[in-house]
């Protein structure tokens, strides 16, 4: 068949290598326009754009599907568009340009986590399970009927990053298979059925650490940010960036915010157990370790964090 692949991140790139390399015609990509990446502002080429450079395949560039990127999606004469972490909405017209219509491949068991960020939400509400699903793309956000899904258990100290990795590529597997299965007539999709929960894109106050919830609560918001847009506290007036963290499971309870370093570890008070910081970012300086962090510290007063 003739596909379209529409992708932006580094998470969409399995997909379409796995696309490239199957015996499907890529005739194009999809992205969003080069952005001004790092403290240089360079303006770089979406990770999906670069590697289908690579690999010699159109690229359109369209941060929205006007009447121009429509009209280059139409001249392309696709079967099949398919579609992981665009970035951008297909509306009515564009979704009915190919012959088969679209499919999208989403990081949730639909209908939980419909949005922008469902392995952040689904870590950040303490959920121990996730997935893929390939599903059919319809108008409403996440809503169409259900090719494919498969499951993932979430690690207890995994990171949104490390799942979203490890997701990117199992589920380019399971959506190859659904792209074999449409060109064989052979798909069959199903409705969605069960709570709808859905999953914003996460903002800079997302990351901000709450100090006086319980632990695992704590401790799900720090790996749901991680590595964007991050976890953050303040103290003594600076933002501290925590990278790496873990609940302190056999540690006394300690006041909430409070950070103490005892032998070579530095806790945080919260409101069951302690959070052991293990890596951190201060502001204005490089990331190191959290005791690094602390001997490095002016302060002569208790150190809290808020």
């Amino acid at each position: 068949m003739r596909l379209l692949f529409a992708g932006s991140p580094e998470v969409a790139v399995p997909s379409l290598e796995t696309l490239v390399a199957s015996d499907h015609d890529v005739v194009a990509v999809l992205t969003r326009t080069d952005s001004a990446q790092g403290r240089r502002r360079v303006m770089t080429a979406t990770p999906v754009a670069q590697r289908a450079e690579r690999a010699g395949i159109e690229v359109v560039r369209a941060n929205r599907l006007d009447s121009a990127a429509s009209g280059a999606i139409a001249a392309l004469d696709v079967d099949l568009g398919v579609i992981v972490a665009y970035g951008g909405l297909v509306p009515k017209s564009v979704l009915a340009i190919p012959r088969l219509g679209w499919i999208n491949l989403h990081f949730s068991l639909l209908p939980q986590w419909r949005g922008a960020a469902p392995v952040q939400r689904a870590i950040m509400a303490g959920d121990t399970v996730s997935g893929a699903t390939v599903f059919q793309l319809v108008e409403q956000l996440d809503a169409g009927n259900i090719f494919a899904t498969m499951t993932e258990p979430i690690g207890a100290q995994q990171t949104a990053g490390a799942l979203l990795s490890q997701l990117s590529i199992s589920g380019a597997a399971l959506l190859a298979d659904v792209v074999d299965s449409l060109c064989e007539g052979t798909a069959r999709a199903v409705p969605q059925s069960g709570e709808v929960t859905l999953a914003p894109k996460l903002s800079l106050d997302d990351g901000r650490i709450v100090w006086s919830q319980p632990a695992d609560a704590v401790h799900n918001r720090i790996r749901g940010v991680t590595p964007e847009p991050g976890a953050s506290t303040q103290v003594d007036g600076k933002r501290l960036k925590i990278l790496d963290a873990a609940i302190a499971c056999e540690t006394p309870t300690m006041r909430v915010g409070l950070i103490e370093l005892v032998g070579k570890q530095v806790f945080v008070g919260t409101a069951t157990l302690p959070i052991e910081l293990l890596r951190v970012h201060p502001e204005g300086r490089k990331e190191m370790d959290a005791a690094a962090w602390w001997r490095g510290l002016t302060s002569e007063s208790e150190v809290v964090a808020s």
